[in-house]
Order: structure tokens, then C-alpha cells, then sequence
């Protein structure tokens, strides 16, 4: 039963809890980035499920019908926009679907596969958050009353961030070549500047540099090795 059914117990947004009662499927592979919506849901008042691939969201949504899809585009198994294109033709639709990218060059890419919306990475402003989802939902899903537009900056927990990079570490020291070193260095450059981590973000994009132009990538995998290690070890990441 998904939280919009008509047997389901309907709790009405409020001002300063505008996404009460919904559901959010958030589809994310960064524990700091879904750390980020996690507390931003938790402060709208929606309920967050997360899927870190497209074969985990669509095993969820198999059993139930989440309220706002959030996906992030760039997913260990394939492109968001599949997934995207999939619920946007599904039947019933998820009421709001929200393409996510840190890359501002996706928005057009997102809507075309019939994205209702798009947040940009890094997510730090709650109002943001918030509005994205409410200018796609329809009126009786909308608070009440005047609404104050939160200024809130969001701050993951650095644990999240170090969760992220031991799993960098682990694809690194079992992938040395091949596909899996975009996917590396797209998610590691996206998560290092969330968390403003610039000098990781800049090394994850030398890799993708060298790597786009058939370059050895022995000197850059084991420099980014060393600067992921030194991450995890210290513990605190940012």
C-alpha cells in the first residue's frame, strides 16, 4: 500500500512540514548525498526509502508506489534516465519524479525523459529541497496557509562522506581498468564537491581527463588510491 491510497491514513502538510505524509523514494548511490535528503526529509516531515542502484529501486517499487521519486542520474548499473523514462510512462504515475545530477548539463536530459523536476548537486539549502517537490505536486498535497521559505543549510554527517569514500577504495583496489573507472571518478568527483572536498574532486577529474584520452592511468589510480586511504583512516573526511 503506498502512502497516496485511498485506505492509507492521510496527514495533512503543514507550513512548517509541508511534505508530511509522503513518501519519498530517494534512488542514490552516495550515503552522503542521500545522508543530505535523509535530514531534509526528516525536517519536511516525509518518510525517506533509499535505493543505491536501479535494480534495488525497481525491487521497491515493486511493492509499493513511493509519493516523489528523486534519481540520480549517474547509478553503478546503468543511467537514471531509464529509470526515469520507466515511471514516467508507469501507470499509475508517481505523482512528482525529480531527476538529480551534479552535472548542470543533465537538466535538459532529465526533463526530456519525462522528469517533473530537477535538483542540482550539491544539496545543501532545505527551502530548495522543498520547493522542488512542492511546485510538482498537485494542489491538495500543498500546505495550507502562507509558507515561510526555509534558508536552512543542511549538513551531512562526515561519517556518510567516509562510508562513501571506503566504498571508492574497495571498487579501486578490485577494478584497475575498464568502465568501472568512469563510474569511479564520475561518483567520486560528484561526492568530493558536495562535501567541498575540492582537492579529491580535482584528482577524481584528472583521472577522468587522462582516462578520456587513452593516457596509462597507473600514476593517477594510485594517487587517488592513496588520497581515498588517507580519508578513510583519518575518519573525518571534510
Amino acid at each position: 500500500m503506498d502512502d497516496l491510497s485511498p485506505f492509507a491514513p492521510q496527514r495533512a502538510p503543514t507550513s512548517n512540514r509541508p511534505l508530511l505524509g509522503m513518501t519519498v523514494l530517494v534512488v542514490e548511490d552516495s550515503r552522503y548525498a542521500c545522508e543530505a535528503m535523509r535530514l531534509m526529509c526528516l525536517r519536511s516531515g516525509a518518510r525517506i526509502r533509499r535505493a543505491d542502484c536501479l535494480r534495488s529501486a525497481r525491487r521497491h517499487l515493486q511493492v509499493y508506489r513511493p509519493s516523489v521519486a528523486i534519481i540520480d542520474l549517474g547509478l553503478p548499473d546503468g543511467s537514471g534516465l531509464d529509470l526515469i523514462s520507466e515511471l514516467d510512462r508507469a501507470s499509475p504515475r508517481i505523482t512528482a519524479i525529480i531527476g538529480l545530477s551534479g552535472d548542470d548539463n543533465s537538466e535538459t536530459s532529465a526533463l526530456q525523459a519525462g522528469a517533473d523536476g530537477f535538483l542540482h548537486k550539491p544539496l545543501e539549502n532545505l527551502g530548495t529541497f522543498q520547493q522542488a517537490i512542492l511546485e510538482n505536486l498537485p494542489e491538495d498535497r500543498q500546505p495550507n496557509g502562507p509558507r515561510v521559505l526555509s534558508d536552512e543549510a543542511i549538513t551531512p554527517d562526515p561519517v556518510a562522506y567516509r562510508d562513501d569514500m571506503t566504498h571508492v577504495a574497495s571498487l579501486l583496489e578490485d577494478h584497475s581498468d575498464g568502465p568501472v573507472l568512469d563510474y569511479i571518478a564520475q561518483f567520486l568527483g560528484g561526492v568530493a564537491r558536495s562535501a567541498e572536498d575540492y582537492q579529491l574532486a580535482r584528482a577524481a577529474d584528472n583521472l577522468a581527463k587522462h582516462r578520456a584520452n587513452g593516457d596509462d592511468l597507473r600514476g593517477q589510480i594510485s594517487q587517488l588510491s592513496g588520497m581515498v586511504q588517507e580519508r578513510v583512516n583519518k575518519r573525518i573526511a571534510i
